[in-house]
């Protein structure tokens, strides 16, 4: 699945990873590979996501927008 962590001004992050979980604005939630399609909004927190070499990753993030739609999760951010 591919992950996107955009802002207006640059693209944060952009690779393949195996989940991510987001800051959402009804709780905690965690994308997995062939998740439903969604648009959600985010809160200030973290963006955790476990690539697929093994590596994690973490973005601290002020709120946004998330979209997952056909295994690419998109994350604008402000």
């Amino acid at each position: 699945m591919k992950l996107e962590i955009i802002s207006s001004e640059e693209v944060l992050y952009t690779g393949e990873v195996n989940s991510v979980t987001l800051p959402g604005a009804m709780g905690e939630f965690t994308v997995l590979r062939n998740h439903a399609s969604l648009l959600a909004a985010l809160n200030r927190g973290t963006v955790r996501y476990s690539c697929t070499d093994g590596t994690e990753g973490v973005s601290a993030i002020g709120g946004g927008i998330a979209d997952v739609d056909n295994n690419v999760v998109t994350v604008c951010v402000y």
